[in-house]
């Protein structure tokens, strides 16, 4: 059985994401590299693990959690679709025909505007990768670049961003802590708006509701 251990240290896997993060950076864009496939695998369990789906459910998310965003090598605009037949080209005959599916489902779902849910791992991965806003996947952080970049300067000036799932009330929160000093928090929704949609149409998937706490105020 191949586990989340095994895709972390695949050679294959670990260019692609590296190739990936130079292309980004060429593109100026912000981080989509280790740090944020190993945060998006890591919240991914956390969120399966809350909801209660089982041990390996939880590490398939894992797994298309570290994977989802390993095309952006190949292609911006494509990627999560050149990320999910990659996966396969990868670790064919290596996951059960099911698991297999359900993994290249997630990885090629996570980013499409007709994005749709038919398994709670697509949904889980939505709502850990749409989260991640966080100073540190700002790649450029000198003051002009901020000062230009409005992606840029929401994720700089946000200091922590955690997904809280309270499985009794059947909420799943996305708490954030955006230092106003750098960017108003309208400047979050003006850009974040349609990933928040993604969120909640994952939580509603998942049988729960989608909130968003900024600065320890609930606004939705």
């Amino acid at each position: 059985m191949t586990t989340l251990n095994d895709v972390k240290n695949d050679p294959q896997v670990l260019d692609f994401i590296n190739q990936t993060e130079q292309s980004l950076l060429a593109l100026s864009y912000t981080d989509h590299g280790s740090r944020h496939t190993n945060l998006v695998a890591e919240r991914c369990l956390e969120i399966a693990k809350a909801i209660g789906l089982d041990a390996r459910e939880a590490e398939l998310g894992a797994i298309a959690g570290f994977c989802h965003d390993m095309g952006n090598f190949l292609t911006r605009t494509f990627h999560h679709y050149y990320g999910a037949l990659l996966f396969h080209q990868i670790f064919q005959g290596k996951f059960l025909p099911e698991e297999m599916s359900t993994i290249m489902q997630a990885i090629s779902n996570h980013d499409k505007d007709e994005m749709n849910f038919t398994h709670k791992i697509s949904a889980i991965l939505v709502l850990a990768d749409k989260s991640d806003v966080d100073r540190s996947r700002v790649l450029d952080k000198s003051p002009e670049n901020i000062k230009k970049d409005i992606h840029d300067r929401v994720n700089y000036a946000t200091r922590e961003s955690k997904v809280k799932v309270d499985k009794t009330k059947k909420e799943i929160t996305l708490s954030l802590t955006i230092d106003t000093n750098f960017c108003p928090i309208m400047e979050y929704f003006e850009i974040f708006t349609d990933r928040m949609v993604f969120c909640r149409k994952a939580a509603e998937f998942l049988g729960y509701n989608f909130g968003i706490v900024i600065n320890k105020t609930r606004l939705l």
